[in-house]
């Protein structure tokens, strides 16, 4: 009786159907996923493009992405690693095969080439990591060669057991009989690998109850050699002549088939057996590379280490801490929580930028909780927000294992060498290392600097110009002839459109249409644009500029802003993809023509020079916590002229990556009047965000100077109010703390209190504190001690903080943006502040008219006040009752998306005192390490 034949076309058909329904059912899970293959060729071989062809095609019919990577047989070695470098690095592929032979003219190294493959996109199972992982018995954690893994499927096709079945394979090639002999071994056969050496190869055959050929030589196994009823698979491909053939040649195995399958059980024709399957099985390769992929990278599915703090006491400086603490790499922390390899850039071994398509990634997933941390009205003796976010992040992630990102401005480095010092948190609550995030990062402060300037620059050299030049001369110099043509730029093209000359010759435009292209005609006093430094410098507040000659007398009074208060920084901030980061620079008004028209950067033709500067800066920078928590650094507004919060896009990120039970933990500048409103009103009003939990926070300290403690002097010992219990003030100072849960509750959302704890605090006052915030409405009110004792302090905190964030949400906005701009001024005076009115003064009024006439009517409101008290009077602490608030000016950021109220006067910025913090700053020139940052 003939053998049953296994036909390689028929089970290959089936494991094709089986991967397809696999790859739809992973599109189900991600709808934007598709297993990626790549196939690499060097050269132009006939045969191989048959191979390739073959693949490319069932890919296309399984719904595998595979695309043909060609390098000409000029490519070097050193290119084609290159080329597989970019691959293994490349996410979206989750295969890569290079096709062998390497058809170049230079010698390449095969082995060294196929080993470069990622062992887990080395669907082949070529790299000595997956032949060794084979070799161990290790088949959940490797890939197999595709010949022999087609092999053991037609035997599964049999029903034949392989266990204690004899086995014998001949050949020991690496892609066919060293694997086939380690895959056989490993399902529980006895085998038998024979060669060209081995003694009377025959016997060996007859003991085989399964048969693997792949020797390479056609027909060498008779049938009379084979045992009765066995299984014969063979996978040789070899070409003999037959005058019958148009070709004059026929394709037979290694078996000689006629005599065989009258011996045999089962046998594979050639062709027809094993060839289908090879292919099949690479598909099923790729498909089961995809679906690690997937479940290694589930969102939300953290597998995070925590570093274990080693508390002292008394508590070490924070540099002292910091540097005792080592950090993980960023590349490892990266993974830890979900990012892939090419959507991470390495700034060194502490820090990263984060690319944006994270975003389109994870757009499936559902957000995490969002906190944002507040505090009371803000004073010399400091609440420790800064402190208590990172303390929070830590107790939510190292101690209660949830998955959490903290997201925090990036500090100016003016006041790092000024007065101020850092502002990574401190103790054993910390960002690491504090140098790299009080110094440059990754340079996106100077990226803004740049930008800003070259604002500056062009504003100045506009007027220059149009005030030296006729109008023809002035639009020849614009539109240049360029090989004997006139051509308008893109953002030339633009500016005619806003005229409403649709026109694109530069030839075809009138006289009067060339005057009104050609002049933005500013009105030098209207410039509200201003240069920039990261640099404490009181002297450059008030600067004439243009008094050098050559500026032919053309000059004006300016002045430098330091470079968070540009409103690049708060575009940066507010901004929520690369198309709306350049369309807000676009939109940025810097003066006014004397006609009364905004003037804008895409009026000057720079906007896209800046978002060339900004590309790099747009992209959330990764840092860690001294528990090893992730941290997000990104963008640093200022507080009060813009609305000092951190990044829309790294917050948006980190809600991804977190996860639906994750929590996100961000921080909003100065007090809750402040900072928080303009979170609520500003921030969440553009990235559509709605926050769970508002966190308070607030000191024994500072409370009783709200309720009327001594004034503090710097170098001075603390005033015995603060050090000793003091219950009467104490209670008089919570009236500001109710005044804050109170602005927080008209935005309806929860209100946890965190009292920062000092040593000098007694029981009591932590009580009285506690107690006076629930009665004022807290959800809860707890003591943390995270300064002292990192995230294990803050862990009551952190439960109060999950249980608030699963209560019912009402958030609303505190205004509507149709209502006019004093009307909107005022809700936030008498409902936030507890002003009894506003007054306008007449430059105030006077902007009010022309920014509605403008069309910047319907911007959110970004109150420009002092931080120190809830009206506009600095030393008056508490809650102040009976005031009138004044509104000196109105300035717009239209970029950013907001109009600035000016509430008295607004230093831009800071002077540097008499004995500024540099003088204790240096560097050890054998460590490199810096001393005296903090």
């Amino acid at each position: 009786m003939s053998a049953q034949i296994l036909s390689g076309k028929a089970v290959s058909a089936q494991v094709r159907d089986r991967l397809k329904k696999d790859v739809d059912q992973m599109k189900l899970q991600d709808p934007n996923f598709r297993p990626g293959l790549v196939v690499l060729q060097v050269g132009d071989r006939d045969d191989s493009n048959l191979y390739i062809s073959m693949k490319l095609k069932a890919a296309a019919e399984i719904g595998i992405d595979a695309t043909h990577m060609r390098l000409p047989k000029t490519a070097t070695e050193s290119e084609v690693l290159h080329a597989i470098t970019e691959v293994n690095e490349n996410s979206s592929i989750h295969g890569l095969i290079v096709q062998l032979p390497l058809d170049s003219i230079h010698t390449i190294n095969t082995e060294k080439v196929t080993n470069a493959v990622a062992p887990e996109k080395d669907v082949d199972g070529l790299t000595s990591i997956n032949a060794g992982k084979l070799s161990r018995g290790d088949l959940g954690d490797c890939f197999i060669p595709c010949t022999p893994s087609g092999c053991m499927e037609l035997i599964k096709q049999t029903g034949v057991s392989l266990a204690g079945k004899s086995a014998v394979v001949i050949g020991r090639s690496k892609i066919v009989g060293a694997p086939m002999h380690d895959l056989l071994l490993w399902n529980h056969a006895t085998v038998t690998t024979c060669h060209s050496k081995t003694a009377n190869l025959p016997g060996e055959v007859g003991k085989a109850d399964i048969l693997v050929v792949g020797i390479g030589k056609a027909e060498m196994v008779k049938g009379e050699w084979i045992k009765k009823g066995a299984v014969v698979i063979d996978c040789g491909i070899n070409h003999i002549p037959d005058d019958t053939k148009s070709n004059g040649k026929r394709v037979v195995g290694d078996v000689h088939y006629d005599s065989a399958k009258e011996q045999a059980g089962f046998i594979t024709p050639v062709p027809g057996g094993v060839g289908p399957m090879t292919v099949a099985m690479l598909m099923a390769n790729t498909v089961l590379s995809a679906k690690r992929f997937l479940e290694s990278h589930q969102p939300g599915k953290w597998n995070i280490s925590y570093t274990k703090l080693n508390l002292q006491k008394p508590v070490p400086s924070d540099i002292v801490i910091s540097r005792s603490c080592v950090p993980k790499p960023i590349d490892l922390l990266a993974r830890e929580v979900g990012l892939l390899s090419d959507e991470v850039e390495l700034y060194g071994k502490t820090k990263a930028k984060v690319q944006l398509s994270v975003i389109k990634r994870l757009q499936a997933q559902p957000d995490g909780k969002y906190v944002v941390v507040t505090g009371i009205t803000p004073t010399p003796l400091g609440e420790g927000k800064s402190t208590t976010t990172i303390g929070l992040v830590q107790a939510l992630g190292a101690h209660m294992k949830l998955n959490v990102f903290a997201c925090v401005r990036q500090p100016s480095q003016g006041p790092t060498f000024g007065i101020k010092g850092g502002a990574a948190g401190g103790g054993y609550s910390q960002v690491i290392p504090m140098e790299e995030f009080n110094l440059h990062l990754t340079g996106d402060i100077h990226a803004i600097t740049a930008a800003n300037n070259l604002v500056a620059a062009a504003i100045d050299a506009r007027m220059f110009h149009e005030s030296t030049q006729t109008d023809k001369a002035l639009y020849n110099r614009l539109v240049p002839l360029s090989g004997g043509e006139r051509k308008f730029s893109p953002i030339q093209i633009n500016r005619l459109k806003r005229l409403g000359i649709e026109k694109t010759n530069p030839s075809a435009l009138s006289e009067e249409e060339i005057t009104r292209f050609a002049r933005l005609d500013i009105d030098p006093s209207s410039v509200t644009w201003q240069r920039v430094l990261d640099t404490n410098d009181r002297f450059l507040r008030k600067i004439t500029i243009g008094q050098s000659p050559t500026e032919k007398g053309y000059t004006r009074e300016a002045q430098f802003d330091i470079t968070v208060a540009s409103e690049i920084m708060a575009v940066l901030a507010l901004t929520s993809s690369l198309e709306d980061m350049r369309q807000r620079l676009a939109k940025m008004v810097v003066a006014t023509s004397r006609g009364g028209q905004p003037v804008t950067t895409e009026d000057l033709g720079v906007s896209g020079a800046l978002a060339v500067l900004m590309k790099d800066a747009i992209k959330p920078n990764l840092m860690q916590t001294l528990e090893g928590n992730p941290v997000f650094v990104h963008a640093g507004p200022f507080a009060n002229i813009a609305h000092g919060n951190s990044s829309i896009l790294a917050d948006k990120i980190a809600l991804k990556l977190v996860g639906p039970e994750g929590f996100v933990v961000t921080e909003a500048g100065f007090g809750a009047d402040i900072g928080m409103e303009k979170f609520f009103n500003i921030k969440c009003r553009y990235s559509g965000l709605r926050p769970h939990v508002v966190v308070l926070v607030a000191t024994v300290r500072a409370l009783k100077m709200h309720g009327g403690g001594p004034t503090v002097t710097a170098g001075m010992p603390l005033p015995k109010e603060y050090i000793d219990e003091n219950l009467d003030l104490l209670e008089n100072g919570c009236s500001n703390m109710k005044k804050q849960i109170e602005n927080a509750q008209h935005f309806g959302v929860s209100v946890v209190v965190a009292v920062n704890a000092f040593k000098t605090d007694t029981e009591a006052e932590l009580d009285l504190v506690c107690r006076v915030a629930k009665a004022a409405g807290a959800f809860d009110a707890v003591r943390c001690t995270h300064w002292a004792e990192g995230g294990a302090g803050a862990v009551a905190l952190g439960e109060a903080v999950q249980r608030a964030s699963e209560a019912p949400n009402k958030f609303k906005f505190l205004y509507d943006l149709e209502l006019p701009i004093t009307d909107k001024i005022r809700i936030i005076a008498q409902k936030i502040y507890g002003a009894d009115d506003i007054e306008l003064l007449p430059e105030a009024q006077r902007k009010v008219e022309l920014y509605t006439k403008q069309g910047f009517g319907n911007l959110p409101m970004c109150m420009a006040k002092t931080h120190l008290s809830l009206s506009h009077e600095a030393d008056k602490k508490g809650v102040p009752k009976g005031f009138i608030l004044p509104i000196r000016d109105i300035r717009a950021s239209v970029g950013s998306g907001f109009l600035f109220p000016l509430v008295g006067t607004m230093p831009t910025i800071p002077g540097l005192p008499t004995r500024p913090c540099f003088y204790d700053i240096d560097l050890d020139p054998v460590t490199e390490q810096v001393n005296g940052l903090f």
